[in-house]
């Protein structure tokens, strides 16, 4: 009962991080606010996560965790490979609120801003990272697996185009996240898919 409590009190200061860091940016966010949030001392903020930097990727990563739930149930539930990256677009484009979409992006602005200076900060996030890129090999791989994708050595390698299309739709969702009104959740779901479709030779309309 005891670690099930420490648990859920760890959970509740997760979230709370994320909201004020998306409300406010990383900068402001102190480790006082977090627990008068959730009403807990400093102290127990940082037992729990030790430095602020920590607690930033500790909750992007706890947000992030409702969104991979959300893939993977998807990605069982599709039959095929298009299907398959046509959810992956949609989760990354409107699975929230166009705040919310704001929001969560200010978690990976910040957490960027604070990887580009700090070296474990930089390791965290290249696990989340990875992270997307892995699901998006997995779906390019089940797609060579079952023929709908050219494998083998002059055929696709997935590795590379999960790189190649998770930095596409990181450039796709910044533009959204700040109201480029050249790039709307449309637009940038079609360009998205069109890269998709380009270099695994696969039809997506």
């Amino acid at each position: 009962m005891e670690n099930q409590a420490g648990d859920e009190r760890r959970a509740q200061m997760l979230a709370a991080a994320a909201e004020l860091i998306a409300e406010r940016g990383f900068a402001q966010t102190r480790i006082a606010d977090v627990a008068g949030r959730v009403g807990a001392s400093p102290g127990l903020v940082v037992y729990y996560f030790e430095t602020k930097d920590k607690l930033l990727t500790e909750a992007l990563r706890h947000s992030e965790s409702a969104f991979y739930v959300a893939a993977e149930e998807l990605l069982h539930s599709r039959s095929t490979t298009a299907q398959r990256l046509e959810s992956l677009v949609t989760l990354t484009f409107e699975s929230k609120s166009q705040a919310d979409f704001a929001g969560s992006w200010g978690l990976w602005f910040d957490l960027w801003t604070q990887a580009f200076r700090h070296a474990q900060v930089a390791a965290d996030r290249q696990l989340l990272d990875d992270q997307w890129r892995t699901l998006i090999e997995r779906v390019v791989r089940s797609g060579i697996e079952d023929g709908e994708i050219a494998g083998g050595v002059d055929g696709v390698d997935a590795e590379e185009f999960a790189v190649s299309w998770a930095a596409y739709l990181d450039g796709l969702s910044v533009q959204v996240a700040l109201d480029d009104p050249r790039v709307d959740v449309a637009r940038a779901k079609r360009l998205a898919l069109h890269f998709a479709a380009r270099e695994l030779g696969l039809n997506l309309d």
